[in-house]
C-alpha cells in the first residue's frame, strides 16, 4: 500500500511505473468518483515519454496516445450494463499499455493485469496494488523496489 500527500505525488507514482511498463501491460484502476484514476494515468503518460494532455475518456470510452510505447485509456463505466458493446480485445490484446479505469465492471478481463485500487485517505490518497499473472508480479516488484 502507498500514500500519496497531494496530486503531484500521485502523478510522480504514476511516472515512476510507466517508466517501468512493458507492451502488453494491462492495469485496471478502480476507486470512487475523484479517487484519482485519471491524475494517476497522467503520470503513468508521462513515463511512457507521451507529450499529449492525458483527459479523462469517461464519454469517448477510449483515447490513444502515442509515445514509447502507445497508451489505450479507457473509461468502462457507461458500459458497465453491456461490456459486449465495445470490442475490448485491440486494446487488451494489443502492443501498448491498457488502462481501464473502473475495469472491476467488466467480467472478462484478461488473466494478467495489474489492479491499482484508488481511495480517498485525508487530503491525498492511499493506493492498494494487486497482480494477477507472471508479467504483473515483476512489474509490481520491480516498482516496489524502485
Amino acid at each position: 500500500m502507498l500514500y500519496s500527500q497531494n496530486e503531484n505525488e500521485l502523478i510522480a507514482l504514476g511516472q515512476r511505473l510507466g517508466k517501468l511498463i512493458q507492451a502488453g501491460q494491462v492495469l485496471v484502476l478502480s476507486g470512487d468518483l475523484g479517487a484519482g484514476k485519471t491524475t494517476f494515468t497522467k503520470g503513468l503518460a508521462k513515463g511512457l515519454e507521451i507529450e499529449q494532455m492525458i483527459k479523462s475518456p469517461t464519454y469517448t470510452i477510449v483515447r490513444e496516445y502515442e509515445g514509447r510505447l502507445p497508451l489505450y485509456h479507457l473509461d468502462v463505466y457507461r458500459i458497465g450494463d453491456d461490456p459486449d458493446s465495445v470490442d475490448l480485445d485491440d486494446f487488451l490484446y494489443g502492443d501498448g499499455v491498457t488502462v481501464i479505469e473502473w475495469g472491476e465492471l467488466l467480467t472478462d478481463l484478461p488473466a494478467d493485469y495489474l489492479e491499482i485500487r484508488l481511495a480517498h485517505f485525508g487530503e491525498g490518497r492511499q493506493l492498494d496494488f494487486q497482480a494477477n499473472g507472471s508479467q504483473s508480479r515483476v512489474l509490481l516488484e520491480a516498482f516496489g523496489n524502485g
